[in-house]
């Protein structure tokens, strides 16, 4: 089912027309296919159309079964899931970005594929006579784990690009020519043997944690989204978010915010999100008077902000559960909630003070749709909702998304409209596969580094490399360690993002919060979780960070502003997601651990305060427009808010009410709506 309504359709039920505020599907996918790896796949057409169909449906049921009715032996699950993705990729995502390549497949990608079903074999296969002989690799072994290490590389390259191909090759070449390494960096290294064994005959490479996430977790909350998405929720994030906050001042951009709030609760990716999302958006904030490179901006922040939005973050909350252990996947929602709410209320504050910087309003009656209509639909928000409450009541995650599923399949039939019928149910599990393939390839090569970095020592040699270049002051480690999570981030997806990042990053700032706990001690939840939500949020900022802003650029094919600028406003927009992290480790009330209502609440009004000062600050604009001293003094006011320190805080609570009186003293009487062409 089609998220899309005919102008007829849109116009009876008092919808705004596509013609003002809609990207075509052609453009989305041109812009989709040159900024997203993910979404570069062949158009096929006859005979293996229908393989890689029944293929993909394949996929999905051997997932939905081992949900169901239990999981195999982590090798084996996790090898088919293996098998299973690379043979697609192969199929599925050509050699080179070639017009040609398109349309058929090299004859190269069908041997690549057979040999990717036979690697995904080679466990279930020969699962007794491996295990028997555990530690010990036999000429033959020695062969296929080589090859599911190639092949592996190589379909991460095709699906999911080309930096965390290299990132991957360059550990591998570490774990191999470890002697030679400078300094701390020094280890004895693997012989081939050893590092073939490490890689796909454990636990701790290929077939390690990432990709057992992916095969489990991952792969069932990809499902859900696609059945919601077969519904049309995806069109009705959007209309909901117009019909509430289309008329406020500066409507569209905040209309971009509420629906790629929304949009971030089933996607995985900030650049689809931006394309879906920004195909609607960007043309309304265009049309508003917005200019070019700030609505692509906007649009990039609230996208990538989608990410961090709860429950899902892009699929990592599954793979903090099995990194961070001792922690549920309820705790970790609930702890990226405050961080989430506050970067999204960042990014709003901004765009209101843009607004009445430039004489914005918002939609006018003409444009906005009947809010009782869109209203109607709301009940297709419940399975998200239900799956927010399954977790809540302590529902195992996987169960909790098959019970989504199927309330997905049974809220559908309440509007002919939206009601799935037997051939979407089909299309929502190939659909679901499909996007899973990317997510299969990148945790598995993230396994790669994983194993690398676990056999080596590199985590905790890094980790105390990074204090030290320090000096052991927090701000500083704090600061590195951002650097580290944004170059490691640029040009990764979500979870490899993730894996990555809190892998080689994490550690450092563990390492300096429990510096002062005798060695051997347990690391307390609070510092775990606040150290792999620091990392994990930076790397995610990575996608609006020029120069290798994804999510910018991609806003900007929509937008027709120029890439830089447009990932520039974007990364001044998301200005929050550069200070929460700080928050967060320096004053872990925001994650809801070991928290009283009475601090929680503080640190709420002093960060929101501080923001609504860095946004005026940024911005030039509060009540009135400000000349560089007062956006300075307004900005370092924002600052002393956010910082969580008693002292700061009330220095910084005296001289925002000076600022405010001063504002509202002198406020601009009016704010008109510029014509637009």
């Amino acid at each position: 089912m089609s998220d899309k309504l005919s102008p007829e359709e849109r116009k009876e039920k008092k919808l705004p027309p596509e013609d003002e505020s809609y990207i075509s599907e052609e453009k989305q996918k041109e812009i989709l296919q040159k900024y997203d790896p993910e979404s570069n796949t062949r158009d096929l057409s006859g005979m293996i159309k229908h393989v890689v169909f029944y293929g993909l449906l394949a996929f999905s049921l051997f997932q939905l079964y081992t949900a169901i009715f239990g999981q195999y032996t982590a090798y084996i699950q996790r090898s088919v899931h293996l098998g299973f993705a690379l043979s697609l990729i192969f199929i599925l995502f050509p050699m080179r970005r070639r017009k040609g390549a398109r349309h058929k497949v090299a004859w190269y990608d069908y041997i690549l594929a057979l040999l990717s079903i036979g690697i995904g074999a080679y466990w279930p296969i020969m699962y007794d006579d491996l295990v028997f002989r555990i530690g010990r690799v036999t000429e033959l072994d020695l062969i296929v784990g080589i090859l599911a290490v190639i092949l592996t590389l190589e379909a991460t390259r095709r699906a999911v690009g080309l930096p965390i191909t290299i990132i991957g090759l360059l550990f591998l070449s570490y774990g191999f020519f470890g002697p030679y390494f400078p300094g701390f960096m020094r280890h004895r290294g693997q012989d081939l043997e050893s590092l073939i064994q490490l890689m796909f005959y454990t636990t701790d490479g290929i077939l390690g944690t990432p990709i057992g996430v992916s095969a489990t977790f991952i792969f069932t909350f990809l499902l859900f989204g696609s059945f919601l998405v077969k519904t049309g929720v995806g069109q009705y994030f959007n209309d909901l978010a117009v019909s509430l906050a289309g008329n406020l001042t500066g409507g569209p951009a905040k209309v971009a915010i509420f629906s790629s709030a929304l949009q971030g609760t089933i996607s995985g990716s900030s650049v689809a999100n931006v394309v879906t999302s920004g195909s609607y958006t960007i043309p309304m904030m265009k049309k508003l008077g917005y200019k070019k490179e700030f609505a692509g901006g906007v649009e990039a922040a609230a996208s990538t902000g989608g990410q961090l939005m709860p429950p899902i973050m892009g699929a990592a909350a599954f793979l903090m559960v099995e990194f961070i252990g001792g922690v549920t996947y309820w705790e970790i929602a609930k702890a990226a909630a405050i961080p989430a709410l506050l970067y999204f209320t960042g990014v709003w504050i901004m765009t209101h003070f843009e607004a009445k910087r430039i004489g914005l309003k918002g939609l006018s009656a003409d444009e906005m749709p009947d809010r009782k209509e869109v209203l109607k639909k709301i009940y297709l928000l419940t399975p998200i909702l239900a799956i927010i409450l399954f977790l809540l009541v302590g529902i195992p995650t996987m169960q909790a998304a098959l019970y989504g599923i199927l309330l997905t399949i049974f809220v559908s039939a309440f509007n002919k409209e939206t009601r799935l019928g037997f051939k979407d149910i089909i299309h929502a599990l190939v659909d679901g596969a499909r996007t899973a393939l990317a997510v299969a390839a990148a945790t598995a090569t993230a396994g790669i580094i994983v194993g690398v970095v676990v056999k080596t020592g590199l985590g905790l040699s890094l980790a105390n490399g990074l204090v030290s270049a320090s000096g052991g002051n927090v701000l500083l480690t704090l600061f590195f360690t951002m650097l580290a999570a944004i170059v490691l981030g640029m040009g990764s997806p979500t979870t490899a993002n993730y894996v990555i990042t809190s892998t080689i990053a994490a550690p450092a700032i563990i390492t300096l919060l429990m510096v002062d706990e005798p060695a051997g001690a347990a690391v307390p939840i609070v510092v775990a979780l606040s150290a792999h939500l620091f990392v994990f949020y930076f790397g995610i900022i990575a996608d609006i960070t020029p120069p290798v802003a994804l999510a910018a650029f991609a806003a900007s094919g929509i937008s027709g502003g120029e890439p830089i600028r447009t990932g520039f406003n974007a990364a001044k927009l998301a200005i929050a997601a550069f200070i929460i992290p700080y928050m967060f480790v320096l004053s872990p009330e925001l994650l809801m651990i070991d928290t009283t209502w009475t601090q929680l609440i503080w640190v709420l009004i002093t960060a929101i305060t501080g923001m609504i000062a860095i946004g005026a600050g940024l911005i030039g604009y509060w009540y009135r427009k400000l000349n560089w001293l007062e956006r300075i003094i307004t900005f370092a006011t924002g600052i002393a808010l956010i910082y969580p320190e008693g002292f700061t805080d009330l220095i910084g609570a005296a001289v925002f009410i000076v600022l405010f009186v001063i504002q509202w003293m002198s406020k601009d009487k009016k704010t008109k709506r510029p014509q637009t062409a």
